[in-house]
């Protein structure tokens, strides 16, 4: 696994800490994670019982253009995109269809998409958002922590920012107090103020 800059299960029973060191490793390189994660302090005990997850996250990636997925070139009454990446072509065409109108949008093979009628700006053209990646990446970091977390831990709290995470889990319902409290001791262990 490609290391976090900061890796941590805490827990009152050390086999139980190694144990789920090795559950979140294992999840966090199965959803591709740890290119994202930068920071992360879980601390797991089952007698309160509680689960607490922490942790910082690295650079996202922006907001991916038309200018991303291909070459805009404007001829007369029409313009015509050069697909350099099918990674965000269906988004790309949901896009261009709600933008311009369905009609006016054809495909004649996987590589080309014309947007037909007067007056496009080419310059507009390739400003328009496709996607937000961040939008799956945080998705994907509450499933880590869930799937993470002991079974039978079904009342949870969680945040996420672009920043930082957390995510909490309990049997029992907790005060906000002490989920906040909680929250802010284990950002601190790692040197990450709130």
């Amino acid at each position: 696994m490609e290391a976090l800059d900061y890796f941590q299960v805490e827990s009152p029973e050390a086999a139980g800490a190694e144990y789920y060191k090795q559950i979140m490793a294992d999840v966090l390189q199965d959803l591709d994670l740890v290119k994202i994660i930068s920071r992360l302090h879980i601390f797991v005990d089952p007698k309160v019982p509680v689960f607490v997850a922490v942790g910082t996250i690295r650079k996202l990636p922006g907001m991916v253009r038309v200018r991303d997925c291909g070459n805009v070139k404007v001829e007369e009454g029409r313009a015509v995109i050069s697909i350099g990446d099918e990674k965000y072509l269906s988004s790309l065409l949901k896009v261009l269809s709600d933008t311009y109108g369905k009609q006016r949008i054809d495909q004649p093979d996987r590589f080309t998409v014309i947007v037909t009628g007067e007056g496009i700006d080419g310059r507009e053209l390739e400003e328009i958002q496709v996607a937000d990646p961040s939008e799956g990446i945080y998705r994907d970091i509450i499933y880590a922590m869930q799937y993470g977390s002991p079974e039978g831990f079904k009342v949870r709290r969680q945040g996420v920012s672009r920043e930082r995470f957390y995510y909490v889990a309990s049997e029992d319902t907790l005060p906000e107090d002490v989920v906040e409290t909680l929250v802010k001791e284990k950002f601190s262990l790692m040197g990450v103020p709130l």
